[in-house]
């Protein structure tokens, strides 16, 4: 059985570029969106036009520049913002436009102050005037996670008769545990009529560090698009990692899910999104922190270099990195003190590598990694103390 596709909708330029201190110039835009097309992401959100003319640029600059994704433009339930997005998507061959409106009661009453009765017309309003200027309109229900279900339906229901093609059902906070959001998607699909001729898309944020496990019951509830960043980049604590999920469909083939991702990829596009953006990822991140496939403990270490898979899933030439990385420290044993060893150029017999050991414990006693210079010291005192030519 073929399995299913899961559409990946990169948000990087637009939620992940909202961050304090990380705005691209378009330039850097244009690189980063060239790099997403590179890459196999479905849809790139390339930016708000309406909310400042080089946001407007920048849009109408990647519009122009992509060959194989869609483009989608942000808009508010706005005719101004929609009339906007419009034009600066004009030279897009896939435009999109993602319009919608916040349907929890705490939008509704403290953003809007107005009633559902008038937020169902202005989501149907918005959709159907965006559907005058693009085929592809996705709707989003911002607040998603906080709304009712089954006013959540009628919302969803009456942006289908009006003309979506996409319905975004946003975890706008980050609140939801993943079996409650996993729910919603399969009550929605269980309750909004035509829902089968839409993509129901997840946009999850990881204020609770959930955004990746919400986005993975998501798709497995019905969902088919997942709304995230590089590098899970995006407001206060962040988006739905977009290599974090890509590898986990990838790693649970049972899922019967898969994207057009070239996971190849991940760690260099990871690496120019730092810098671009100014934005460091830390050690410990999932798939491309400089930590993923680091080993430091001797007992990790022995059994990785008799055989990867014992502490390793993924091998890291899948996502793009050339190795995995034996870090000597205290806690490391002999299997990686000679691995390592030969790896700069010495091949140790038995009694020289218990020499040796001795010796790294105390360099690694002073400091908190042992590295290559260290051993070729370490090295020079084996020889003099077995006065046998480490080779």
């Amino acid at each position: 059985m073929n399995n299913e596709k899961v559409e990946i909708f990169d948000t990087t330029l637009r939620d992940g570029e909202q961050v304090p201190g990380c705005k691209l110039d378009t330039h850097q835009k244009l690189i980063i969106a060239e790099r997403l097309d590179e890459l196999g992401v479905d849809v790139i959100e390339a930016g708000f036009p309406v909310s400042s003319p080089g946001d407007f640029n920048s849009v109408n600059e990647i519009a122009k520049l992509v060959k194989n994704a869609s483009v989608c433009g942000l808009t508010r339930a706005v005719k101004k913002d929609i009339e906007v997005a419009a034009e600066a998507l004009k030279y897009a061959s896939k435009p999109r436009i993602h319009t919608g409106i916040g349907t929890s009661d705490s939008h509704i009453k403290y953003k809007f102050n107005s009633s559902q009765e008038e937020v169902i017309k202005r989501a149907k309003e918005a959709v159907s005037y965006a559907k005058n200027f693009v085929d592809d309109v996705e709707f989003y229900a911002e607040d998603a996670g906080r709304t009712a279900n089954d006013f959540l339906a009628k919302v969803c229901e009456e942006a289908i008769k009006s003309g979506a093609t996409v319905l975004n059902i946003p975890d706008t906070t980050g609140y939801c545990l993943p079996e409650e959001y996993g729910a919603k998607i399969k009550y929605l699909k269980e309750h909004v009529k035509g829902i089968e001729n839409v993509t129901i898309s997840c946009h999850c944020h990881n204020d609770l560090g959930l955004a990746t496990a919400n986005s993975i019951s998501g798709v497995v509830n019905g969902a088919r698009q997942i709304e995230c960043t590089i590098n899970g980049v995006g407001e206060r604590a962040g988006n739905t990692a977009l290599e974090e999920v890509v590898m986990v469909l990838r790693q649970h083939p049972y899922l019967n899910l898969q994207t057009s991702i070239n996971t190849q990829l991940l760690y260099d596009t990871s690496l120019m999104v730092r810098e671009k953006m100014g934005m460091p990822v830390q050690p410990n991140k999932a798939i491309v922190g400089a930590n993923a496939f680091a080993h430091s403990s001797g007992i990790h270490q022995d059994g990785v270099i008799k055989n990867r898979q014992t502490y390793e899933i993924i091998n890291p030439e899948e996502v793009g990195v050339t190795e995995s990385a034996i870090i000597l420290t205290a806690r490391s044993g002999r299997a990686a003190l000679a691995y390592r060893a030969k790896k700069v150029g010495y091949e140790l017999t038995k009694l020289q590598l218990d020499i040796a050991y001795q010796t790294f414990l105390l360099f690694a006693d002073k400091q908190k990694e042992v590295i290559d210079e260290d051993i070729h010291k370490i090295m020079k005192q084996v020889s003099k103390v077995s006065k046998i030519a480490v080779a």
